[in-house]
């Protein structure tokens, strides 16, 4: 059954694969990308935005789970994929029967993935499973600690079914450029990397560098300094948080990428209100004048952050027109009174850019206290992705 309502979302795959080549210019050849498409694709849709990611040359992707892998290769996707957020009880045989590479860090990782692996069938032709260490650098979120890695690697050595093929951590703060955690960060891992390859171990991978840490932390991929890979994410959908330096924010050179994703939808109803008529839940909006306001079909159950009620702003017409009153479930209303000819069935920009006009995820961002990535994310299922070239 086909979605009736008018309010949807566009998806430009060709500048996907423009913000994935100009990434990979930004780092150079001798540096593989592992671009991230956890999370749906950051609500972009991740099987449309790998097949263009594949497309124009990604050879890894990132995922969460063992679910979003195996999306992927249902999908036809034969790249590499990355399980960042490592295993959980039960995935070991879907692991294997679709070649994706885990993460691994606990003792039970090892124990698990090594045991079901003869058991795995004929797809995996008794080849050793490839893994990736994840370290914890000083996040403290996921990974091996300094002090728990000597076990966990003589557990590793003794594994007969699995190889050491990559090394990871991530960074917390890569947009602050003053803070020494950063460097802090990458100097655990160095050393964890040099742990490693003392034990007798030769992975060929090593990656700490998210989007942000691609462009302000050059020693977490440079080669030679335990970096080979880099996993860019929001920085492919066309975003990167703002570096701060001094408490003040600056902008570092970086990849030249711009937004892939366009929210729309379009006016279902108009009304003439007078001066004083309330609009929307709890009246928290009266028009100061005669009013024209006009209905969208697009609310929180969408994924429009609530906090844009009576804050936020659509593009209609060339113009912006703000929205009044409380952003319900289904619906938002704006006011459209200066803009002259509004018909029902015009088109409104939730985000998106419009000649000289844009509104960002960014925007909805800082109006929600939040962050892209969530209000991307946040963008619901029952809203349809369109994709075009």
């Amino acid at each position: 059954m086909s979605n009736s309502r008018p309010t949807w979302v566009e998806v430009s795959l060709r500048q996907l694969q423009d913000n994935f080549r100009a990434i990979r210019d930004y780092v150079g050849p001798n540096i593989s990308l592992c671009s991230v498409v956890k999370a749906d694709a950051y609500g972009h849709g991740a099987v449309e935005c790998a097949r263009a990611l594949q497309e124009a040359g990604a050879s890894w992707f990132g995922v969460t789970s063992t679910e979003e892998g195996v999306q992927l290769r249902d999908a036809g996707i034969t790249a590499r994929i990355l399980l960042m957020t490592g295993i959980w009880r039960g995935d070991e045989p879907e692991i294997l029967q679709n070649n994706l590479t885990p993460a691994i860090w606990e003792d039970w990782h090892i124990g698990s993935l090594d045991r079901v692996h003869p058991k795995a069938g004929a797809k995996s032709s008794g080849t050793p499973l490839r893994v990736h260490l994840k370290v914890d650098s000083g996040m403290g979120r996921l990974g091996v600690r300094s002090q728990e890695l000597p076990g966990l690697l003589r557990q590793l050595k003794a594994a007969r079914n699995l190889e050491l093929e990559g090394v990871f951590s991530h960074i917390a703060t890569a947009e602050i450029l003053d803070t020494p955690q950063s460097e802090y960060q990458v100097e655990a891992f160095q050393a964890a990397c040099c742990a490693i390859n003392a034990s007798g171990f030769s992975p060929k991978l090593f990656h700490i560098a998210n989007s942000a840490a691609i462009v302000s932390y050059h020693a977490a991929w440079k080669p030679g300094i335990h970096g080979n890979m880099a996993r860019p994410g929001i920085s492919l959908y066309g975003y990167m948080l703002p570096f701060i330096r001094n408490s003040q924010t600056v902008h570092p050179e970086s990849p030249s990428v711009e937004p892939v994703l366009s929210w729309k939808t379009r006016i279902i109803s108009l009304k003439k209100l007078p001066e004083g008529q309330s609009v929307g839940y709890n009246a928290t909006f009266t028009t100061a004048r005669d009013s024209r306001i006009a209905v969208l079909p697009v609310g929180y159950a969408d994924g429009l952050n609530r906090q844009l009620s009576s804050r936020g702003r659509v593009i209609v017409r060339g113009q912006f027109a703000p929205i009044v009153g409380r952003v319900s479930m289904d619906l938002a209303l704006i006011d459209v009174t200066d803009i002259p000819g509004v018909e029902i069935g015009d088109e409104a920009v939730l985000i998106g850019s419009i000649g000289h006009l844009s509104i960002t995820a960014w925007e909805h961002a800082k109006l929600g206290s939040t962050i892209p990535y969530e209000v991307l994310c946040n963008i619901s299922k029952r809203v349809p992705r369109q994709y075009v070239r």
